[in-house]
């Protein structure tokens, strides 16, 4: 077999590549937003469209609440690439092209709460809410030794149990929390960071042409500066990407 159709079956063997995104309230470099009409925008259906666009192949996405659903998606057969941040946890499972955007994970803290470090967060009584299955809520249960940590399945599910005072700090992107930090008045990103992983393209393991060619396109988009344009028709002309 050449190695176009070993690529072909094993990126694209429906005849389509179907991309894996996680949806958010706001658009930022890990998720994409829904429009008004139920479609999808951001950095990560550009690159998927473009990458589809050198296959020669028709894109089909796959939408999901979570990152972990895109993971276990992927997995299964049930998408050929997904768009996720690529902690150990999840490269023991999938492989990964370089990195396009760090990500640094951090806390939302209520303002009634008074936490302003992390130091304050790790606290008997203090209830951290992350997103079940996010590499940002495995990180928080590495550092956290005291507060109690708990899971929600979405991020309105979890930002629901902050405006109530079900929890009291919300582990996510830092790059995520400043739309949500204006739903909760008087609450704070807290600086720094708990978490640095890299965002990238995920495939299937034992996959060597796809793997190849997802690294390959990633190198070529940084270089050719569609990855730049990405990141600012989306609006994210402040953000970095990944060097």
């Amino acid at each position: 077999m050449t190695t176009e159709g070993k690529l072909a079956q094993e990126l694209t063997p429906t005849g389509k590549l179907r991309v894996g995104v996680a949806y958010a309230p706001k658009t930022t470099p890990v998720f994409v937003a829904r429009n008004a009409d139920g479609s999808y925008r951001g950095v990560p259906l550009d690159l998927g469209r473009a990458l589809a666009q050198e296959l020669g192949v028709p894109m089909e996405v796959f939408a999901a609440a979570t990152t972990a659903e895109l993971t276990q998606a992927c997995l299964s057969g049930a998408i050929d690439l997904g768009f996720m941040p690529a902690d150990e946890a999840r490269r023991q499972q999938l492989d990964f092209s370089p990195p396009y955007f760090v990500i640094e994970s951090t806390f939302l803290a209520a303002g009634h709460t008074g936490i302003a470090s992390f130091a304050d967060v790790d606290r008997a009584g203090i209830t951290v809410v992350g997103i079940a299955g996010s590499t940002t809520i495995r990180a928080a249960e590495r550092s956290l030794g005291a507060a109690t940590v708990v899971a929600a399945k979405s991020i309105d599910e979890a930002m629901t149990m902050m405006k109530s005072g079900q929890a009291h700090a919300f582990a996510l992107t830092h790059d995520a929390l400043p739309p949500l930090q204006q739903e909760l008045p008087g609450s704070r990103i807290l600086d720094g960071a708990f978490q640095v992983t890299g965002v990238a393209m995920a495939v299937r393991k034992h996959q060597p042409e796809a793997l190849a060619c997802i690294t390959q396109f990633i190198q070529a988009a940084k270089a050719s500066g569609m990855l730049r344009r990405a990141f600012d028709d989306a609006g994210l002309g402040g953000q970095k990407m990944a060097p």
